[in-house]
């Protein structure tokens, strides 16, 4: 009976699908385990080998658990709303979702196929109506809530109502915008209905300001920082600006202490916390105030070091920073503008990793220093930014080193003064950054203090004069929520009179509409803007045709839609009761399952999705929709599977045809070739005119389909490649042989469609079966690290199964015998279980599969056919190759399936060693071996090796000086 891996699989998949094996439930007296992959974004490209790779290892760790006693949820979804659809849209004219569907389509073709044991009945789409309205929701209730620092926690927009009606804003102490007014109760009771909402939108978690942007001209909208790289959008890789709009931003500052605080509660990579810790950048120090010369306006900086306020020689504003029109002068106003304008074209991260290139004008303005009055000249540099902290600073060369290497780039222009040194140190060669080892000089009042002393004093002296104060700061910023897209969630938002109002939940979801066109309209207006029903009947509650639009009683929606990260942010949530139509999830769901105890993904979230979803959850924590403060317990970013790249060289000749040379014929490292060499190579019919013998020619490397090459020999297929559709441009092209054959190069990189490196597993699942990747997939190293795709690797782990297989059957079917097993048999066993169960614990799935490899061969040489040992074995591998395991547990005559079979327990009795293989030595040479019982004494094991015909034969009749023994060691016989 052979191994038939696609009949075997097909079988178990449809079976699982039909019972609802691996389906959930919210009430069990199990123990509850939740496991969670980062849910995909369904792209038109499907899956490559490198995306299951996370997913089998979550799954390997949720089949276990089932095995172990838990009652398991193992769900997945799409995070289906995405620009990609949205481009294809723009490009077609074909509706995103119809884009979407297709391509959940075949996500979920390929996933079924790999035998993951998701329950699908709690299936989400972020991009469906039913689920988006809870997104909606969500955001309502950020509206509708302020951030008390008193009880350091959101509350109701209703709390704050009621203090301003009884005590105004004076004692209130919240996370709130800048320059708020104060006033009484009086005043805020006789303000109009709009300047109360005004004043509230100042204080909400959710709130429309005017906010520098990075804006995306090419892609109609507005980025976060984390998608963008390098200056360019992640998607598409088109030009991001600068540009200040109008916007939904979300006060996930409110929350940066406490997620800094919960990163000491949660089990995720120290590399991971880092990550998050520098984006939240946690400073201690000051706010200080300095005056603008002739101007009624303040420039507010902080700064980690107020001890060296006497050493400020110049001051810097961020080019985009609100003052800068106001202060500068008519002289410096043109190159002013220029450089503005120059900087908006830079990304704020783009900015931020440019450390080398100084640039910067000064305004023409000056500051006054609060303790000595003098005049500090104010520049503009791109090096600071609007967005962190003030948007100003205040420069210190002599303890900076920017601020160091500033000021004597432009030192002896116009508004640059010689730099101030207030340490007593050395700084003709570079700043004094230390903190420590230095005195004050040149501070007035603070000579002779140093770091800790100092910066007491000077906050001391600034809260006096009332110029400053002492401040904790953060860099993490309140995140923009408006993207200028079509393909996302609505907003639950209508104006009257400009100021936005919720629209009641009852009345969710506010679905997109259709549109025509999927770009922003004519007048810059987002595409939503194309609707022509996109409109809110405050009285029919219901959207209504734009014609309708009175504003008394019919007013305009919001345009904008939600950011890629809303649907997200909660989603691990929405799995705990997928189908309640009321709640995101009922309180009785949510205090099962509570959080996730082991997620999966990518550790390029840490500063976008991981950041968010914690912020949610913290939130719904404070206003008692979530049960707990952190959503993912236990998180593991699981390595990238590179593909293996081939190239082609092509020589830029103006040769009429394209030439191409085979990798070793020239230097690869300087990728030219000599005209000269060119000609002595091959039989290839140049134009003469046109191949200069003395002059270098430039070598392209051009990615090559893996089809059109041996994967093996690396040869290249000329003739395939002629004739493949990417490469008609190359059909008449000449190539440069090395040995009669064109070798290509190879190099190692991420998988990806534009470097035709893909491996598909649907391919690999025809060939070998979706056991087979999942074993090598595991067996290809350590989950969180990146390894390198080899497809001939692959038939060493199927050949593995099919040997496996016949520890079961031979040609007539099945053979296992109720034959109690040997010791070996039992050892070999019991090594396997022991290693796995530890493996699993410790996610270090790849030792396991070389342990099953070890264990299968140690029975093959035993010749077992034993069921006690092949029992339990079937439930062992089980996690690992589910559909094998499944078929190897009917064929041994059970019912149902394996998936909650009990996971057996090591036991350490078939470890305990009764024999031992004693090396027996003469003179320290080694010349046979003996097994003996490890209970004898020294004295009978002595007996036993003088009584073997090998010792006589040794001996000849001699009688040895000594005989050494170390009971279940050694044995030496000397002299």
């Amino acid at each position: 009976m052979k191994y038939n891996p696609n009949e075997i699989e097909a079988n178990w998949q449809q079976y699982w699908s039909k019972n609802q094996t691996f389906a959930a439930t919210n009430k069990s007296e199990k123990p509850k385990y939740y496991v969670l992959d980062m849910f995909p974004y369904p792209s038109g490209a499907g899956l490559h080998v490198g995306h299951p790779l996370g997913y089998i290892a979550s799954d390997i760790v949720a089949r276990y658990k089932r095995h172990k006693g838990f009652n398991v949820l193992h769900p997945q979804g799409y995070d289906s709303f995405g620009l990609p659809a949205e481009q294809y849209a723009i490009q077609t004219g074909q509706h995103p979702d119809k884009t979407t569907k297709e391509n959940i389509a075949r996500y979920r073709e390929q996933l079924d196929k790999i035998g993951f044991s998701f329950d699908w009945s709690r299936e989400v789409r972020t991009s469906n109506a039913d689920y988006y309205k809870h997104t909606q929701w969500i955001f309502i209730q950020l509206f509708e809530s302020w951030y008390n620092n008193a009880s350091n926690k959101a509350e109701s927009i209703c709390t704050l109502i009621q203090e301003f009606e009884k005590n105004g804003n004076a004692n209130v102490n919240a996370v709130c915008d800048d320059n708020i007014t104060p006033f009484s109760a009086d005043e805020w009771n006789a303000f109009s209905s709009e300047e109360q909402q005004k004043i509230l939108l100042q204080y909400r978690l959710t709130y429309l300001a005017e906010t520098e942007v990075n804006w995306c001209p090419g892609l109609g909208t507005v980025l976060a920082n984390d998608e963008i790289v390098n200056g360019v959008s992640e998607r598409g890789g088109h030009p991001v600006i600068r540009k200040k709009m109008t916007q939904w931003s979300m006060r996930i500052s409110a929350y940066a202490e406490r997620l800094l605080q919960g990163l000491n509660e949660i089990d995720w990579t120290e590399s991971l916390k880092e990550s998050q810790r520098n984006w939240i950048g946690k400073s201690v120090g000051a706010m200080v105030s300095f005056n603008v010369k002739n101007h009624n306006e303040v420039i507010d900086v902080f700064t980690t070091r107020p001890d060296t306020i006497f050493g400020v020689t110049f001051m810097t504003l961020a080019p985009e920073h609100d003052l800068v029109a106001k202060i500068t002068t008519p002289e410096q106003k043109e190159a002013v503008e220029a450089y503005v304008h120059a900087t908006a074209k830079r990304s704020e991260r783009e900015r931020m990793a440019d450390v080398k290139t100084i640039s910067g004008v000064f305004t023409g303005a000056y500051a006054e220093h609060p303790f000595t009055k003098e005049p500090i000249p104010v520049w503009i540099g791109d090096y600071v930014l609007a967005g962190y902290g003030t948007g100003a600073v205040m420069a210190v060369p002599c303890g900076d080193e920017r601020d160091y290497a500033f000021a004597n780039f432009f030192k002896g222009t116009n508004g640059m003064p010689v730099i101030k040194n207030i340490f007593d140190q050395d700084i003709s060669e570079e700043a004094f950054g230390a903190k420590e080892g230095f005195k004050l000089v040149d501070s007035d009042f603070l000579n002779g203090l140093g770091y800790k002393e100092g910066t007491k004093k000077a906050i001391e002296a600034l809260e006096n004069i009332k110029q400053g104060n002492g401040k904790t700061n953060y860099r993490l910023r309140d995140a923009v929520f408006s993207r200028q897209r079509y393909w996302g969630e609505p907003f639950p938002v209508y104006y009257v009179n400009g100021l936005p109002q919720m629209i009641d939940k009852k009345y969710l979801p506010i679905a997109l509409p259709e549109v025509e066109k999927y770009l922003p309209t004519e007048d810059g207006q987002p595409p939503l803007g194309n609707a022509t029903v996109w409109a809110w009947d405050s009285e029919a509650n219901q959207v209504v045709s734009n014609e309708k639009i009175n504003n008394t009683s019919v007013f305009p929606l919001e345009l904008n839609t939600m950011p890629g990260w809303a649907g997200s942010s909660w989603y691990w949530m929405r799995y705990m009761d997928a189908h309640n139509e009321e709640e995101f999830a009922s309180k009785e769901a949510l205090d099962y399952w509570q959080n996730v105890d082991l997620y999966i993904g990518g550790s390029e979230h840490a500063t976008g999705h991981l950041l968010y979803a914690r912020f949610w959850n913290k939130f719904l924590k404070d206003r008692g929709f979530a049960p707990t403060e952190e959503p993912f317990k236990k998180l593991i970013n699981q390595g990238m599977i590179l593909g293996m790249s081939a190239f082609v060289y092509r020589v830029h000749t103006l040769n009429k045809k394209p030439i191409f040379v085979s990798k070793n014929m020239f230097s690869l490292q300087e990728n030219i070739i000599k005209g000269s060499k060119l000609k002595e190579l091959g039989n290839i019919k140049f134009d003469d005119d046109k191949l200069e013998s003395g002059l270098e020619y430039k070598v392209q490397a051009l990615h090559v389909d893996l089809t059109v090459i041996n994967d093996v020999t690396n040869e290249l297929d000329i003739e395939k490649f002629k004739n493949h559709p990417l490469y008609v441009d190359y059909k008449d092209a000449e190539f440069i042989l090395e040995d009669g054959k064109y070798i290509v190069g190879r190099e190692v990189e991420k998988m990806s469609k534009s470097k035709y490196n893909v491996v598909n597993p649907d391919e690999i699942c025809n060939e070998y079966g979706a056991d087979t990747l999942r074993l090598y997939e595991m067996f290809l190293g350590p989950l969180e690290q990146a390894k390198p795709w080899n497809t001939a690797g692959i038939t060493g782990v199927f050949g593995f199964l099919k040997k496996l297989w016949r520890l079961y059957f031979d040609d007539n079917g099945l053979n296992v015998t109720n034959d109690e097993p040997t010791a070996e048999m039992y050892k070999s066993l019991y090594k396997t279980i022991k290693k796995v169960t530890e493996d699993i614990e410790n996610f270090s799935f790849n030792t396991s599969v070389s342990q099953f490899m070890i264990c299968v061969n140690e029975l093959q040489q035993l010749k077992c056919h034993h069921r006690a040992i092949l029992e339990p074995l079937a439930i062992v591998m089980s996690p690992y190759a589910p559909h094998i395991a499944e078929e190897l547990w009917k064929q041994l005559g059970h019912e149902g399936s394996i998936a909650t079979v009990d996971f057996p327990i090591f036991e350490e009795k078939y470890l305990v060693e009764s024999e031992k293989e004693y090396p027996v030595s003469f003179n320290g040479k080694m010349r046979f071996t003996m097994k003996l019982p490890l209970d004898l004494t020294k004295e009978q094991i002595e007996e036993i090796v003088m009584a073997d015909e090998r010792t006589q034969a040794q001996l000849q009749g001699r009688t040895p000086n000594k005989v050494i023994i170390v009971p279940g060691k050694i044995i030496n016989l000397v002299g």
